[in-house]
């Protein structure tokens, strides 16, 4: 089967997680720059090749003093590591549109496999520009001190700000290139 390339469509893309806050509630946000190249055959992903980069000082999560701290030497330290990567290394198909890819995912340069449950959503012609598009949705959950995430601070009523779980999401538009 040939592979064809895709390129994401970023307006109609996202990778966006959610953390436990003070233990009670969710903090949620977003990585607003990304790209990927992507070459797969769409009715049979086994075979493709997924290279993601982020901007790590793309971080959102609608809050500027969070996301600057975040930005800091105590989260992702943007000037020091300033993308984050995931590089695939096998995917197994599980069911007709369901697939688990593992790859290589660095954050602050620490590298470690994650699995993401990845769901093909199906292709259709853009009515718009007559580009062939497919769609993409895939969850994974990280343990944030496995990527050396490690700062925390105590919450009087126990336990602390930040969870250790971080619940990723990433829901991409790709066009077929001609």
């Amino acid at each position: 089967m040939t592979k064809t390339t895709w390129s994401v469509d970023t307006a109609h893309s996202e990778i966006g997680f959610s953390v436990k806050h003070m233990m009670i509630s969710k903090a949620k946000g977003a990585f607003d720059n990304f790209s990927a190249e992507i070459e797969a055959n769409v009715d049979d992903l086994t075979d493709s090749k997924v290279e993601v980069k982020i901007d790590a000082s793309s971080i959102n999560t609608r809050q500027e003093g969070r996301d600057e701290h975040l930005r800091s030497a105590d989260f992702f330290d943007v000037e020091n590591h300033p993308t984050i990567t995931f590089v695939a290394t096998d995917i197994k198909k599980k069911s007709a549109n369901n697939y688990d890819i593992t790859g290589d995912l660095t954050i602050i340069g620490t590298t470690k496999p994650v699995t993401v449950d990845v769901e093909f959503e199906g292709q259709s012609k853009d009515p718009m520009s007559g580009d062939i598009v497919a769609g993409f949705s895939g969850e994974t959950t990280i343990n944030r001190k496995d990527f050396g995430l490690t700062w925390n601070t105590a919450v009087e009523t126990g336990g602390v700000l930040v969870g250790d779980e971080v619940k990723i999401h990433v829901e991409i538009e790709a066009h077929k290139e001609a």
